[in-house]
């Protein structure tokens, strides 16, 4: 047994791609609304026709800092509060009218937040009509002789449209009006209007588009819906009374409780076959005059979902679309009839949106239902931000995110828009108070991202192939046959009743035809007679038809023969006017190619230009770069020599060093000499008295205990007195030995002028001195005082100073200046290398016999602990460096000072 093969599922066409690779930005206008006469400050300026500047109001805070932030936002038009609704209309709506008639699509929202006049810049109000009625107005004005009669256009509940012949047209007619309790009764001119839209547009204020296709019929369609709580509704439907209704079962109890709410069934969103997106089930009414339309917009308009919060009086609680479609489609040959092909027949469509205002639930006081409303209306404008934001993105980066088009029936409705092709405009409207800045400042990032978002460009749609002017000369031969049948007294159309009403009684009245006597001879042949009479006249108006009719055939052969010699006459003049057009092609393409030829001359020289433009910059910077370089070697040759110098300096100071260190080392070794020979010269005469003390009385006391590093002679001494060691030292010299071989050179010793002079000082004193209110305090000029070095402090200085404090041994506090110099290192951080130490210390008068006595004890222990460290070469031959971007530093007390040994 075969199995049935199993069908698959036809696979889906992919989307209509643009048919034109140009594209346009979308177009945002803004509209500043009258300040109230309640508020009193202003958030908003016009700068120009372009640009607004916003403001912070007073007590507002934009920045951290506490400073107010003030912005200007660019559009392509700015409107303020003196701006007319004919001005408004004339600069954003008027093109995509003009765009519409022409077969093109269009899109118009105005976005703000509640309050700012949206409504009013959409509807407006008597004597003020807004974007919708005046557009209404302009399409009438345009097609109002080209409309075809009422259902000769049909729609096919697909988005679409078709075409029928007159007759059916009546028949559907007629049907309709049997039928007319479903379908919103045309508005006819003698009808009173509503007076609440009565006279919206001045009769001086209306606008007309030019290049109207006369050889098409034309036909408006109107459809009004609303999206509440992204739900979609029908606001021309008759039974839609209520959008929220409780539910019930068929007993007549609620299924749910009272309380408990559902939505009806909304209207559906669907993709035709061009992938347009359309609302199905949706009332589509036929209008033929402005005031019609406006009356079934002003309908549905009463039935759309508005409330009263604190912020405006009349809220709008949805957001509502107003579909306008224009069906056209050519007329036949002839130009008397419409075309019956559906292929021909265009549509397009004008979708004016009244968006809800954006608005915060804490300022205008929602409760309940209101609560939830503003949170569909705020996340519906929520997602078209979002939909905007992911468009720019793809188009400027090159990326292929998805537009989120599905989130919001806003978005999706006007999804192929932005994906497809037609002109986008949106309208900004702003309220200048204070109150409404920050909300303000929202809609305005918004509009400024939307900007630069592209739409593609509408392409004009195909003509068709009849020839042009069909509808004219249709017209002129209905008007010269009517006026010639006129002249012979023929029929003329619009007399053809009262023609047939002349025949009817031109012909002989019959006679009474009643038989009262069955004898009766004279009625039967009286009726005959009378009948043959109107035989005769038959035949006599037969034949004059027939000789009237061969006349008219030999006018009308006339006519053909003046036509064809007409014809014959416009194709010689055609030729002559192809012969003049050729010539005009060939003039306009030599023209282009001179054109061509000086663009291109044009170019050159733009090249020749910019490459001589180049190389002068290039000469300029190459002769900045040689002054630079010449600059850099001066200076190098003057640092050069400045090394020099200082190495000269150095090779000096070293040099006098030495002299003056092998002085020093000359002159202790002969201090030492002569203290060990004092020394032996004191033992030999101790050893004298001893062995001479039995021949005096008396015996004498012992002399005190000296040693090789401090000597001091006796106080009883009777020899005479040897040269003590501060008459032989020199002045300021330590006893200490020598430095060991492997420490660091030491700097000498500096004038003090050298300190005193222009040099910049780091002046470190921690933060755990004292102040010991001495006299002489230590002052130096052009310091800078710091408790602990850092990086930043030595690298703008190069003399270093450490205030030092210590107990000395006589149990007073001195104070001791390290001072040094700041030396750059290799590794990018400063080196400070220690020259020299001062010392400021206070002694009491009273306690200089203590100290003579300690210092005698301990002079020799000094001598052997603090040998290293007593000489000021010593302590002051060590350096400290510090790296880039450490935290250690030069300055702590233990840093080339070692620490006094305990006794």
């Amino acid at each position: 047994m075969n199995r049935q093969a199993k069908g698959r599922t036809p696979r889906r066409p992919p989307p209509k791609q643009p048919s034109s690779n140009e594209k346009d930005p979308v177009g945002v206008y803004c509209r500043v609304r009258p300040l109230g006469a309640e508020d009193e400050e202003c958030c908003i300026e016009v700068i120009s026709s372009t640009t607004i500047h916003l403001h912070a109001p007073e007590g507002f805070k934009t920045n951290r800092n506490g400073e107010y932030k003030e912005t200007q936002y660019s559009f392509k038009k700015v409107f303020g509060v003196s701006v007319s609704q004919m001005e408004l209309f004339e600069h954003v709506a008027k093109v995509l009218v003009d765009d519409l008639i022409h077969g093109k699509n269009g899109l118009l929202f105005t976005y703000g937040v509640t309050g700012s006049g949206k409504t009013f810049t959409m509807t407006g109000s008597p004597g003020q009509g807004g974007l919708l009625p005046r557009s209404l107005d302009m399409i009438f004005n345009s097609i109002g002789p080209y409309q075809a009669k009422r259902y000769v256009f049909k729609t096919d509940e697909k988005n679409g449209m078709e075409v029928q012949s007159e007759v059916d047209a009546l028949l559907e007619r007629q049907r309709r009006d049997n039928n007319s309790s479903s379908v919103p009764k045309p508005v006819s001119s003698r009808q009173k209007l509503d007076p609440e839209i009565a006279d919206m547009i001045r009769p001086e204020e209306t606008f007309k588009a030019y290049g109207v296709d006369e050889d098409s019929c034309y036909s408006v369609f109107v459809s009004y819906i609303e999206i509440y709580n992204n739900y979609i509704y029908d606001l021309l439907e008759e039974n839609q009374d209520d959008a929220i209704k409780p539910k019930w079962n068929g007993g007549g109890t609620p299924v749910r409780q009272n309380t408990e709410f559902i939505p009806p069934q909304s209207k559906i969103l669907r993709e035709d076959q061009n992938h347009n997106m359309y609302v199905a089930g949706c009332m589509e009414v036929e209008v033929k005059s402005a005031e019609e339309a406006f009356q079934v917009f002003w309908k549905g308009q009463k039935k759309r979902k508005v409330a009263n919060t604190r912020l405006n009086r009349e809220s709008s609680r949805s957001h509502s679309v107003f579909i306008i479609k224009l069906a056209q489609a050519p007329l036949d040959a002839e130009g008397d009839n419409v075309l019956q092909d559906k292929n021909q027949v265009a549509v397009s469509q004008l979708c004016l949106v009244d968006l809800a205002g954006s608005e915060r639930t804490g300022r205008t006081g929602a409760e309940g239902t209101r609560i939830r409303e503003a949170g569909n209306i705020n996340q519906s404008l929520l997602n078209l931000r979002t939909c905007i934001e992911v468009l720019r993105e793809n188009q400027m980066f090159g990326t292929n995110k998805m537009v989120p088009y599905r989130d919001s029936k806003v978005t999706h409705l006007f999804k192929n828009y932005f994906d497809g092709e037609g002109k986008v405009r949106m309208v900004v409207c702003v309220n200048p108070k204070a109150d409404d800045y920050e909300e303000t400042l929202l809609v305005m990032r918004f509009a400024e991202m939307t900007q630069e978002v592209e739409v593609a460009r509408p392409v004009d749609r195909p003509i068709c192939g009849f020839t042009p002017g069909r509808r004219h000369r249709n017209q002129a031969f209905k008007e010269e046959l009517s006026r010639r049948l006129e002249e012979r007294g023929g029929p003329v159309d619009k007399d053809v009743s009262s023609v047939l009403n002349h025949l009817v009684h031109s012909l002989p009245p019959l006679p009474s035809s009643e038989l009262t006597d069955p004898h009766d001879d004279i009625t039967l042949p009286r009726l005959i007679e009378a009948l043959q009479n109107r035989y005769k006249t038959k035949q006599m108006m037969i034949e004059e038809y027939n000789k009237a009719a061969n006349k008219m055939k030999s006018m009308l052969k006339e006519l053909d023969s003046s036509l064809v010699s007409k014809d014959n006459f416009m194709h010689d003049q055609n030729a002559k006017l192809l012969e003049k057009d050729k010539i005009i092609q060939s003039n306009k393409a030599e023209i282009e190619r001179l054109e061509k030829k000086n663009k291109m001359q044009e170019h050159k020289i733009d090249i020749l230009q910019k490459t001589t433009k180049i190389y002068e910059d290039d000469k300029r910077s190459l002769q900045q770069e040689l002054e630079t370089r010449e600059q850099r070697l001066q200076r190098e040759f003057s640092e050069k020599r400045r090394m020099e110098q200082r190495l000269h300096g150095v090779v000096s100071d070293t040099q006098h060093k030495w002299e003056k260190e092998c002085e020093r080392r000359v002159n202790a070794m002969q201090l030492e000499m002569q203290n060990k020979l004092w020394v032996k010269d004191e033992k030999l005469k101790q050893l004298k008295a001893i062995v001479t003390e039995s021949k005096t009385p008396g015996r004498p006391e012992p002399p005190p205990r000296q040693t090789p590093g401090r000597p001091e002679p006796p106080a009883r001494q009777t020899q005479p007195k040897r040269p003590s060691r501060e008459d032989r030292l020199p002045a300021k010299r330590s006893a200490s030995p020598s430095p060991l071989p492997t420490t660091t050179p030491v700097r000498p010793l500096h004038r003090r002028s050298r300190s005193a002079g222009g040099e910049k000082w780091v002046d470190h004193k921690p933060s755990s001195s004292l102040d010991l209110g001495t006299v002489l305090q230590p002052v130096i000029p052009n310091a800078i005082q710091v408790n602990a070095p850092s990086e930043k402090a030595l690298s703008k200085c190069d003399r270093y100073v450490l205030t030092h404090q210590e107990v000395a041994s006589d149990g007073e506090i001195q104070t001791k200046l390290i001072k040094g110099e700041v030396i750059k290192t290799r590794g990018g951080g400063q080196a400070v290398q220690f020259t020299d130490i001062e010392t400021l210390k206070q002694e009491l008068a009273t306690a200089s016999c203590r100290k003579r006595k300690s210092s005698e004890g301990a002079a020799a222990n000094k001598n052997q602990s603090d040998g290293a460290w007593t000489d000021v070469a010593t302590r002051c031959s060590v350096a400290v460096e510090m790296r880039a971007g450490s935290n250690m530093g030069p300055g702590y007390e233990h840093h080339a000072i070692t620490k006094r040994r305990k006794p």
